[in-house]
């Protein structure tokens, strides 16, 4: 869950392009756990 990240959960990034960066990041690093965990 995104909600598990602290910089997403408390948003220290002030700018949209930043936290969007970060919110991204945190999804493939999700995907990439979830993929492995399958594999």
């Amino acid at each position: 869950r995104l909600k598990h990240y602290r910089a997403i959960a408390t948003r220290y990034e002030k700018h949209d392009e930043n936290y969007l960066a970060i919110v991204k990041l945190a999804s493939i690093r999700m995907w990439i756990k979830s993929y492995e965990s399958t594999s």
